[in-house]
């Protein structure tokens, strides 16, 4: 997790937050604020509201840049963006000029030419979008949609949204993160929010192959049972075993690591009986997580999802200076 060192600056010479690629180095003050801003658009969100927009960006273009596949994050995204009355292009990368041989930047260079106002940037190269926050002029804003194993911060608020929605305060939470802690980009970005915003008990469940070896650096507890990692928690994370970033056979596979990692009633009946179960999708039932726990009563995945667009509306207004 060597992707925790030397954060990049994400604020201009005035002190005020111009980009979002990392939430490692954000100050507790900026979190809540970004928090209490996303609050204020959850009424904006609301499907029974007429008028679901706001003028904040009008007459900015905010690009979706995608380099990896998406369902809820580029289409909250877009969502929000448009709640926010800009003007939203996604850009087709498989028809793009990138696929003819196009560097990022020349990519990004182009597109700045085109007015663009903010890109959304999701790529499977680790730090991608701060070599492109490097390269852009200071008018362009930068926000990451998830970028190799490094960093998911807009997933990051919207969980910490979630938990903070449904038990308030962060000090005396219990939050258990099972499965690929390792590859996630989301677990990354969980664990910077939660330790800036005051948990102190945080747990890490899952064999040794999925756990970074630095996670007691981060004052981080693990754990390689279910049993005993899930005593007494207030939020249970399930990851999905992301293949994509392993050598086959480097972990227990279906109905192996479901045995040995996967979240069912009868293990979820070892938290607090008021645990909230969260994943950040998308899930793979019956491998990480049981249907009946995902959709049980103590599941708040699908809320989430919701409150994803807020806090993208959020991070959004806030980069561009509104």
């Amino acid at each position: 997790m060597s992707e925790f060192i030397q954060p990049f600056n994400q604020f201009n010479a005035a002190g005020d937050l111009t980009h979002l690629v990392t939430l490692e180095g954000l100050p507790r003050e900026q979190l809540v604020h970004i928090l209490d801003t996303a609050q204020q658009f959850v009424s904006v969100t609301d499907p029974s509201r007429e008028v679901k927009k706001v003028p904040l960006l009008r007459g900015k273009s905010v690009f979706n840049l995608f380099f990896e596949n998406s369902t809820r994050t580029r289409t909250t995204f877009e969502i929000a963006a448009k709640r926010l009355s800009a003007d939203v292009i996604n850009l087709d990368i498989q028809t793009s000029s990138t696929a003819k041989g196009e560097s990022l930047l020349d990519t990004i260079d182009n597109l700045v030419a085109m007015q663009a106002d903010i890109f959304v940037v999701r790529h499977s190269v680790s730090k991608a979008p701060i070599e492109i926050a490097q390269h852009v002029p200071p008018h362009v804003h930068v926000v990451n949609a998830g970028d190799g194993s490094h960093q998911h911060p807009t997933q990051g608020l919207l969980d910490m949204y979630t938990m903070r929605h449904f038990k308030k305060d962060f000090s005396g939470l219990k939050v258990a993160i099972i499965g690929d802690i390792v590859h996630s980009r989301v677990a990354k970005s969980n664990i910077c929010a939660l330790r800036t915003l005051g948990c102190t008990d945080i747990r890490a469940i899952g064999p040794e192959s999925l756990l970074p070896s630095d996670l007691d650096m981060l004052g981080v507890k693990v754990f390689h049972s279910m049993e005993e990692g899930l005593k007494g928690v207030d939020v249970v994370m399930t990851l999905r075993i992301q293949k994509e970033r392993m050598e086959a056979g480097q972990v227990p596979e279906g109905a192996a690591f479901f045995k040995q990692y996967g979240l069912t009633q009868e293990r979820l009946g070892l938290a607090k009986s008021d645990a909230i179960v969260m994943h950040p999708g998308p899930m793979n039932r019956g491998v990480e997580i049981d249907s009946a726990v995902a959709d049980g009563p103590q599941s708040v995945i699908l809320n989430q999802v919701t409150f994803g667009i807020a806090v993208r509306m959020a991070v959004m207004s806030i980069v561009a200076g509104n």
